[in-house]
């Protein structure tokens, strides 16, 4: 059997491919452009990688999306059986504006192996470093979760900073976290970006918040490749997707736990940097000797081997 880390590379230049393609976008207030360019050119590179790959978390439904949709079959057909969750263009908005944080992800485990939401677009997020796997009780009040949290980091409460969305949903969640002393990384889009500031522990201690449920895939095989904590609950938000949810028997009470989410050790985070952010850089572009160039920024975060990978490519365009 082979091993879904033996096809990162690969899967990298998926990434790569499509930030090149949107990336003249950045900055420009087109993102439906920016997206459309990205998807097209992930679409074109993935189906050139050997493997049985399915979209389990795509651009949407089968009949909204003309590709990288839910259920679609990608890669060449040959070799392993590979889950693939997609996100071309993370924080879409923070991509139009040229704000940091907007990133190309994509993740990757063995086929069976990803949880699969149905209608529930939504996820309520609770995502912590390595130190704090076991420690954390994702039930308690917010004031003891972060007391849970600063005990595995050696840190006093007031010096964690959490990462949240900005969103109304989430202001009575702010008010408990500044009332428990401790502070807050806010952002208006891209809750992967904050995620896995929290999984490396490079500018946020944790992200706490209702999120996309796609995001909390991709999220969930970051935190497992990388041994961090992390829990899910589906948490839908309007009528018709409740009422989705009803039909479909999802349980919107229950926490999912990290190894429920995603469950296998083999598993691939990958991120292309749009606009620079806490560990990828953005796209950049030059002109040398031999003509225009394009180099981008990719963080690698492989399960399989329980390793953290830069890579920077410069490609002539």
């Amino acid at each position: 059997m082979g091993s879904v880390s033996n096809l990162k590379i690969d899967l990298v230049e998926v990434c790569e491919a499509a930030a090149r393609a949107c990336a003249p976008f950045v900055g420009s207030g087109q993102k439906d452009e920016g997206d459309g360019l990205a998807v097209d050119a992930m679409r074109s590179r993935i189906n050139k990688v050997k493997m049985n790959g399915t979209i389990v978390i795509g651009e949407g439904a089968k009949d909204e999306a003309p590709a990288l949709y839910d259920g679609e079959k990608v890669g060449t057909g040959e070799g392993i059986g590979v889950d693939i969750a997609v996100d071309p263009i993370e924080g879409t908005n923070l991509f139009a504006k040229d704000m940091p944080g907007s990133i190309v992800t994509l993740a990757a485990a063995p086929a069976g192996s990803m949880y699969q939401p149905g209608s529930c677009f939504y996820m309520d997020k609770q995502v912590y470093p390595k130190a704090a796997r076991g420690k954390i009780d994702p039930e308690a009040p917010i004031a003891d979760r972060l007391k849970q949290l600063a005990a595995a980091l050696g840190k006093d409460v007031a010096e964690l900073k959490i990462f949240i969305l900005d969103k109304p949903r989430h202001h009575a969640m702010m008010k408990e976290v500044y009332a428990a002393g401790a502070k807050i990384r806010l952002a208006t889009d891209g809750d992967v970006n904050g995620a896995i500031q929290a999984v490396l522990n490079m500018g946020s201690d944790a992200l706490f918040g209702i999120g996309g449920t796609p995001e909390g895939i991709v999220t969930a095989c970051a935190a497992r490749a990388m041994g961090a904590e992390m829990f899910g609950r589906m948490a839908p938000q309007k009528d018709f997707e409740i009422e989705l949810c009803k039909k479909e028997g999802i349980d919107t009470t229950r926490i999912l736990t990290r190894d429920e989410l995603i469950t296998s050790d083999d598993c691939l985070f990958i991120a292309t940097g749009l606009t620079s952010g806490a560990y990828v850089r953005h796209v950049k572009t030059g002109h040398d000797t031999y003509g225009k160039f394009m180099t981008t920024d990719t963080v690698v975060l492989d399960g399989g081997i329980g390793n953290i990978r830069h890579v920077q490519t410069t490609i002539h365009v």
